[in-house]
């Protein structure tokens, strides 16, 4: 039976998990950094590589303990060099060499985007491919045409910032707090998202399939603290609060489900995969899942326990062992993603 050790730290998560040949997931352990981050409002990338280099050893320990395995056990070591922020990454390649070398063991690389669409393979227990891969979350807005799990083309991405991380500045706009995806969720359900006319940035533009969310965060700036607002934000009424969640939402949601269904059309696939943070949002989730019913497409969403970064969705490796796409120790890490067009 294939064993496979997978490492994920390319933000602020610190995770590992032991997956089997079978793509069974015998144990994932997550280390969570969200007390170090809350009262910055956001990750800080100096303090996430310290945590991931305390943690790092300790999680996948307790992978290996919970899981029932040896290290001598392992079959490979696989880990997430691309993309993520550069000195987290640097933490778990380091680790996974470290394994690699002193067990004798085959490293496998692995492309944290595409991992996140591979959490919906797992879930349906079947093959979804070819399809359309879609990552929505804190630092990605990417649409891909997933010919194999191995094998994704870009169809377009965000030209400016990410759908999750649009979600985390508004909510700190609010007063909400971080991670402010969760927080502006479950603010908005007491919202009116019909209060505030936003802007839909390229959702009209049905020759483009990139997305922009910057200039939705400045029309919500200007909507709550321009010249005719001149508070902040701990003297914002509630009721506009929850009013202005709402409205921000259905507008990310809009924006979102639009750009999915035109790369639905464009490449004529009827399948469609989403992973990413931002896809264990509730109302997204239930106006994603109706827009695709009444398009005949096949979705698939991954589950929310995989949406957040995670070391199970890295059972993606097994494809690559399987494939005998293995890495020298030379191996790189890769924090940028190449912007649309670039």
């Amino acid at each position: 039976m294939t064993l496979i050790l997978a490492l994920e730290s390319t933000c602020d998560e610190t995770a590992a998990a032991v997956i089997d040949g079978e793509l069974n997931v015998l144990s994932s352990v997550v280390a969570t950094q969200e007390e170090l981050h809350e009262r910055f409002g956001g990750v800080v990338p100096e303090i996430a590589s310290r945590a991931h280099i305390e943690r790092i050893l300790p999680v996948i320990d307790t992978a290996l303990s919970d899981a029932g395995v040896t290290l001598e056990q392992l079959d490979a070591v696989a880990v997430a060099n691309q993309p993520g922020l550069a000195g987290s990454l640097l933490v778990g390649l380091m680790a996974a060499k470290s394994l690699c070398l002193a067990l004798d063991k085959p490293l496998i690389a692995i492309d944290h985007l595409q991992a996140h669409v591979y959490a919906c393979r797992m879930a349906a227990g079947k093959d979804v491919f070819p399809c359309v891969g879609m990552i929505v979350s804190g630092g990605h807005s990417s649409l891909y045409h997933c010919h194999s799990p191995l094998e994704f083309e870009t169809l377009g991405g965000t030209i400016d910032d990410a759908a999750g991380e649009a979600f985390d500045k508004v909510a700190s706009m609010l007063g909400l707090g971080f991670p402010g995806g969760p927080a502006l969720q479950r603010t908005a359900e007491q919202g009116d998202a019909k209060r505030f006319r936003l802007p839909r940035p390229l959702l009209a533009d049905k020759d483009r399939l990139e997305f922009s969310f910057s200039g939705l965060k400045t029309a919500v700036r200007y909507e709550l603290f321009g010249p005719a607002n001149p508070v902040d934000s701990e003297q914002l009424d509630p009721q506009l609060i929850a009013d202005m969640a709402a409205s921000v939402q259905q507008a990310i949601i809009d924006c979102l489900i639009g750009k999915a269904l035109l790369a639905m059309k464009r490449t004529n696939l009827t399948r469609l995969c989403v992973g990413g943070g931002v896809a264990a949002n509730g109302p997204f989730r239930d106006q994603l899942e109706q827009a695709t019913e009444q398009n005949a497409y096949e979705l698939h969403l991954a589950p929310r326990s995989l949406c957040t970064d995670n070391a199970a969705m890295g059972a993606i490796a097994v494809e690559r062992f399987n494939a005998g796409l293995f890495e020298t120790l030379d191996l790189e890490i890769s924090p940028g993603l190449r912007r649309p067009g670039k």
